[in-house]
């Protein structure tokens, strides 16, 4: 997309974002890269330690189910953060928001590198989830201030592509840091990557302007949250996209038990292979484009989910192969790709009045799931239970879909 081209239609503002990338399309692949590790940062903060949660297991004398929590404990500050955080920017501005979690971030991931105990650890980590929640649900909010309908589509789809290579590179970057380095090595370099971004992001343009920014004391503006969840259709959107990424945590959670305890991979194999599965995430964040109307893809995406499920838990209990786990594993990721662009944009277009707390409660939705999931794919026969948890959430996103598919199309999304 050339950001010479913007229409009226697609400005909502006169930000200096908007008048910048109207003139300057070097800014705009500047925003785009920045949007990418803001984003990037959300998927670090869990998915870059997974592999080296069999070692913490180890390290701390605790359970699986225990180490497991530091996983929801992210989950639970990515959720709160984004649910304060919305609001806030909404009526300071998206830059102060960004810097002061990002930074918060950093002193939470050094901190934890001195955890005496499993539970220190696991507050910090989430204080680690409050500090990525800013960056996160920003790389969606700043869009949808600038962009709307196809546009918005287009940027988000290209942002999501990109932001394939953060699931498929941090459980390589983790897994190797871990063999060379510990447990702890991994949060040196999600600390380091952080102020990386700390530094990016002080290049960034105010996306908000001081005439769209709500007025009075900050809490007022979650006033914004009980409009928005009276929106059906935003309702059906978040949902849709929270139970569907509920089930990539439930993936996240448990791989790391079923691909390195349960058929021997090391820490560096299992990153690898976890890297390229995150490749098929960002294949199907780009097709969805394809689909007319836009919200097809998502549809789509739920069938081929399901088949993939269906197989996966048969495999679960009856087959235990790596390479039949692979192969379901890489048609459920392709098909969460489908899901997670178009309900991305779909309840951002929705929500545009709202972009903080629309962003927020999208991103609430899946950190809801997830949490919840998280932890019980670690109960007793982690393949039995992690084939359970897949079904259940299979069906809720089956649920949502059809009624997705029941809904007229947005105009400006066909």
């Amino acid at each position: 997309m050339d950001a010479n081209t913007n229409s009226p239609q697609s400005v909502s503002t006169d930000s200096p974002m908007s008048r910048k990338l109207q003139s300057d399309s070097r800014y705009y692949w500047f925003l785009v890269t920045c949007l990418v590790v803001l984003s990037a940062l959300g998927s670090f903060v869990n998915d870059m330690y997974t592999p080296a949660l069999p070692a913490m297991c180890r390290f701390f004398g605790c359970s699986v189910s225990l180490a497991q929590m530091g996983l929801t404990m992210g989950m639970v500050g990515l959720a709160v953060g984004q649910l304060v955080l919305g609001p806030v920017s909404d009526r300071y501005g998206r830059k102060p928001v960004l810097l002061a979690s990002v930074a918060l971030f950093i002193l939470s991931a050094v901190a934890s590198l001195f955890s005496p105990s499993i539970h220190i650890f696991n507050l910090c980590r989430l204080f680690q989830g409050i500090g990525a929640s800013g960056g996160y649900f920003l790389a969606r909010t700043i869009p949808a201030d600038v962009y709307s309908g196809r546009s918005l589509a287009k940027l988000m789809a290209l942002v999501g592509a990109i932001n394939g290579v953060a699931p498929a590179s941090a459980p390589v970057i983790g897994g190797v840091t871990a063999d060379a380095f510990g447990w702890k090595g991994v949060f040196v370099v999600l600390a380091a990557f952080a102020l990386m971004i700390l530094v990016v992001s002080s290049g960034l343009k105010e996306s908000l302007s001081l005439s769209h920014r709500t007025v009075g004391p900050w809490w007022k503006a979650m006033s914004g949250y009980g409009t928005l969840l009276k929106n059906r259709r935003f309702v059906v959107h978040i949902c849709f996209k929270g139970t569907a990424l509920g089930l990539l945590f439930a993936y996240i959670s448990s791989s790391p038990f079923i691909l390195q305890t349960h058929y021997g991979l090391s820490q560096t194999v299992y990153g690898l292979v976890i890297g390229f599965n995150a490749l098929f995430v960002a294949a199907g964040s780009m097709l969805a484009l394809k689909f007319h109307p836009l919200k097809k893809a998502s549809v789509v995406g739920a069938y081929i989910l399901v088949v993939g499920v269906l197989a996966m838990a048969f495999a679960l209990f009856k087959v235990k192969s790596l390479w039949v786990y692979e192969a379901c594993m890489v048609v459920i990721l392709f098909a969460l790709g489908l899901i997670f662009s178009t309900t991305n944009t779909l309840a951002m277009n929705e929500g545009r009045a709202q972009a903080g707390e629309a962003s927020s409660l999208l991103g609430i939705s899946g950190y809801v799931v997830g949490a919840v999931a998280s932890p019980l794919v670690g109960l007793g026969n982690i393949m039995h239970s992690t084939a359970v948890v897949y079904l259940v959430l299979a069906v809720l996103v089956s649920a949502f879909a059809l009624v997705s598919k029941r809904m007229t199309p947005d105009p400006d999304m066909k």
